[in-house]
């Protein structure tokens, strides 16, 4: 991909930005006077803005570029991810888990684990979730820096550097809150960015009825845009349908997954692990100031969410739809191929003989290091012996010649297609946004874990308030560096919704089969839990260890030890190492339970566990305003959505 030049309105548009977050984080850095304030925000944020922070955290790369690279990879099917794998979940913590989280008064989801079951559970989730959140925060990084790299012509490692810098200006200085109201800012920034996105990439392919239609010669061909291996081929409707194809099975959808690893692995395991769970968002709700703004948090949070599909999957179907059209001159663009190897490929066409095609592939691939397509190499040597071409034309045919896709390109190339100066900042904003956005979550999680439940619990217990305040700032500065390092592991995928589902997979996945028993089985032991959930752990390395998908080659993508099990897609991969470790996160720990003694009675587990805890009862609220009314109202407009698309 071409770098791009921006004008005075757009780098006015990305400075304005960047001074106000900055400055959001230096206004709010008088109220930050103890570790309370750094790290939870002293419980006092309202809902509206609890709310959309809630949303806003998982806004980063795993939304913009996930989805858009996902919406191309797979089409509608990416939809489950909203419609199954986000708002029942949501709902769900809500009305039943928030009550849990908010009143027992836990700084944090390991430090809940701890008084329903021990220390030895919250130290393993801790450690854990701080890996977690280290990686989920690089893969942010990663997608801006290449963000930076494939538009402007920015220095991959340079972007990487100041974009984390700006990051940890901020939330250095103003922790939580700063976080949290620079989300808000975000999410319109966001809205506002990618709305003239959508809307000019569906009138430049004619509509949404003449996408699809582009969509049906994807289905049927998708190996001629390199999206799969050659020989593949799936019914028309398999990029705009979202349950036909899955219920078919995993040979007629470009996803790979059946009915029940897309209910059990997404809709339940992963969805309800990540939603119900995950720290990241669930300290957006525990910052509310009160119980009733807490559970409404997830309800305000699911609304906007519903229809992001439309904002962040539609891209990618756009951009699918666009190279079957020869006259848009647009293709998904390559993976990044460094300079230097251009130009040896540059040579090898210069010195190859048109009448040795096959050691002139052979020549270009070797120097590329990326899969070529044949045809369009014997075609570009060709030409360029017909009439010397420059080496500006022929790095061209050697771009569109590299048979594979970087489909976290697509969110970019599209922002340099369809946008003028001043839009074109505006859209590079709310990219900047979302990046900048999930980094600062997941960071600002990892130093709350660190500082409590790491920190605090096990190394240095009785310091004063001011000691841990100060710690937290430090280990802001740390999770920082380790995203970084993160962030170049995350170069190694071409999706980064195929890395971070994998990353939740064997994290989130066997703790929500933790939190499943200790919530709502009072005979639930810490044993139990301890030793199901490393044991959850320990089977999702095996089950990736032993399983790989189509086109990879063993390592760091699987079948490390031995591959005993192929997958069609990454995704279906993570789907099912997911509900693999839940179910033996869930057995072992219901096993062990029962045989080992619980060490806490039914008075210490009050308020810990469901069957043991007064109802909230909400006869002084009006009916509208109750959460599982409001739950259920949201529920049928999800599931009405899941037939308009079916």
């Amino acid at each position: 991909m071409e770098s791009i030049h921006l004008h005075k309105i757009d780098y006015t548009i990305l400075v304005a930005y960047v001074a106000f977050v900055i400055g959001i984080g230096w206004t709010l850095a008088r109220y930050m006077k103890t570790s309370s304030d750094f790290l939870t925000s002293a419980r006092s944020i309202p809902t509206w803005v609890t709310g959309l922070a809630f949303i806003s955290a998982n806004l980063g790369a795993l939304e913009l570029v996930g989805m858009a690279a996902s919406g191309a990879k797979y089409g509608i099917s990416t939809a489950h991810f909203y419609w199954v794998g986000a708002i029942p979940a949501m709902i769900f913590l809500a009305v039943f888990m928030m009550p849990f989280y908010y009143g027992s008064k836990a700084r944090s989801v390991p430090e809940y684990l701890k008084m329903r079951f021990d220390e030895r559970v919250r130290a393993l989730n801790s450690v854990a979730f701080a890996v977690m959140t280290i990686f989920a925060s690089g893969i942010s990084m990663n997608a801006l820096a290449k963000l930076l790299n494939q538009l402007l012509g920015w220095n991959y490692h340079a972007a990487l550097f100041i974009c984390s810098g700006v990051v940890l200006l901020y939330v250095l200085k103003g922790g939580l809150t700063s976080a949290i109201y620079t989300e808000v800012l975000q999410f319109f920034m966001i809205v506002l960015g990618f709305a003239p996105v959508v809307y000019l990439g569906l009138k430049d392919v004619g509509g949404w009825h003449s996408m699809n239609h582009s969509l049906e010669a994807v289905a049927t061909n998708p190996s001629a845009l390199y999206l799969k291996d050659a020989g593949t081929s799936y019914a028309p409707d398999a990029w705009m349908s979202a349950w036909t194809p899955v219920l078919a099975g995993p040979a007629h959808n470009p996803m790979g997954v059946d009915w029940f690893a897309m209910i059990f692995g997404l809709g339940f395991v992963l969805s309800f692990g990540y939603w119900c769970t995950n720290f990241l968002v669930v300290q957006r709700a525990m910052a509310a100031k009160n119980m009733t703004a807490a559970r409404n948090t997830p309800l305000v949070a699911s609304v906007p969410k519903m229809f992001f599909p439309f904002l962040v999957i539609v891209p990618g179907m756009i951009a699918a739809a666009l190279m079957t059209m020869p006259d848009k001159n647009y293709r998904i663009p390559p993976p990044i191929i460094e300079q230097a190897n251009y130009d040896k490929a540059v040579a090898a066409v210069k010195s190859a003989s048109p009448t040795d095609v096959p050691a002139a592939v052979k020549s270009v691939g070797d120097a590329l290091g990326k899969k070529i397509d044949g045809i369009k190499i014997a075609s570009l040597v060709a030409a360029n012996a017909a009439t010397k071409l420059s080496d500006t034309d022929i790095q061209k045919g050697l771009y569109n010649s590299v048979a594979e896709n970087d489909y976290d390109g697509v969110i970019l190339s599209l922002v340099k297609k369809y946008c003028p100066p001043g839009l074109l900042g505006l859209a590079l904003t709310a990219l900047l946004a979302s990046f900048m956005s999930g980094m600062a979550g997941n960071v600002t999680a990892f130093n709350t874990v660190f500082t409590y439940d790491l920190y605090q619990a096990y190394f240095a217990k009785g310091k004063s308030d001011h000691h841990y305040f100060l710690t937290g700032k430090v280990i802001t500065i740390v999770g920082i560096l380790l995203s970084i390092a993160a962030a170049y592991f995350a170069r190694q995928y071409n999706n980064c919704m195929d890395i971070i589902q994998l990353v939740f997979g064997f994290v989130n996945a066997p703790l929500f089969a933790t939190f499943l028993l200790g919530m709502f089985w009072a005979r639930t032991t810490g044993t139990g839990a301890f030793l199901g959930l490393f044991g959850g752990i320990g089977s999702s390395a095996l089950f990736h260890a032993l399983t790989i998908a189509q086109g990879n080659t063993p390592g760091i993508k699987g079948g490390y030890l031995k591959v005993v099990s192929t997958f069609p897609s990454e995704m279906a991969q993570n789907f099912w190492l997911a509900a693999f470790a839940f179910i033996a996160c869930f057995t072992l720990t219901l096993v062990i339970s029962l045989a080992t003694a619980r060490t806490k009675t039914d008075a210490d587990l009050k308020g810990l566990v469901y069957s043991l805890t007064p109802k909230i009862v909400d006869n002084n609220v009006p009916v509208y305003q109750r959460p599982a009314v409001v739950g259920v109202v949201l529920l049928i407009v999800c599931v009405i959505l899941n037939f308009i698309f079916w």
